[in-house]
């Protein structure tokens, strides 16, 4: 037996113990699901490297059953909102840009749902799991749950001890200063995920742990930084001279 129809199985065992109401189908949808669409890369993994997958997959399973699994459609939207609006330095920068903007009216929700809205559309990493997830499952509540599951792993995912959210919140200011905010409501935003994952555009997936995109990403702030370090250095040498 190969390192993933082990893992493969021990899934099904748990998911078989832990979710006995549910329906075999629905088991196998959320063991896909965790594995990824690359099955190949798991032979190539050191044992350490393979006990962090293991991990990985429990912690985004355990997200799904303790806020989105089996919940109804807009109490999960809620829970999303609430969870990442509980990060206090993603709360904090929010509540900050309300403070100097002229439309007082906005809430952290308001934004946060604005946000989220903007990554599922833009982003080309949680695009391609929007796919990926439509592959795994027909099922329309499932396939939200899913949905919402991994925006909330992507947005806490840690980059420089910022949770990614707030690059993209930063991102997101950015094109808002030109464009304005939609406010999108929260039950539009339900049906455009519905809508979203239903596409038959599957080009091209990726495994929901995609270190290689954080590894783009960080890449990237990290160029930027570098230049605008050199900004600031080259007046101060040009005093010198």
């Amino acid at each position: 037996m190969t390192y993933v129809e082990q893992i493969a199985e021990d899934w099904r065992s748990r998911l078989k113990t832990e979710l006995p109401r549910s329906s075999e189908t629905t088991r196998e949808s959320i063991v896909q699901w965790l594995l990824g669409d690359d099955l190949d890369r798991f032979e190539t993994y050191t044992a350490e490297r393979l006990d962090i997958e293991v991990q990985a997959m429990d912690y985004r399973y355990r997200i799904l059953v303790q806020r989105y699994f089996e919940t109804p459609p807009q109490r999960a939207y809620k829970n999303l909102m609430q969870r990442l609006g509980s990060m206090f330095v993603i709360r904090n920068k929010i509540n900050t840009w309300i403070a100097l903007s002229r439309d007082r009216q906005t809430t952290v929700v308001d934004v946060l749902q604005e946000v989220i809205q903007d990554l599922l559309q833009n982003d080309n990493y949680m695009q391609q799991q929007v796919k990926w997830i439509a592959e795994c499952t027909s099922d329309p509540r499932l396939r939200n749950a899913i949905v919402l599951t991994a925006t909330e792993e992507y947005c806490l995912r840690p980059i420089r001890n910022q949770p990614l959210l707030v690059y993209r919140f930063v991102n997101f200011q950015k094109r808002t200063q030109r464009g304005g905010m939609t406010q999108v409501p929260a039950a539009d935003f339900i049906r455009l995920v519905s809508e979203e994952i239903t596409s038959d555009d599957a080009e091209g997936t990726v495994s929901l742990l995609d270190g290689e995109a954080l590894a783009q990403f960080q890449e990237a702030e990290a160029q930027q930084q570098q230049q605008e370090l050199r900004g600031a250095i080259a007046p101060r040498s040009l005093k010198t001279i």
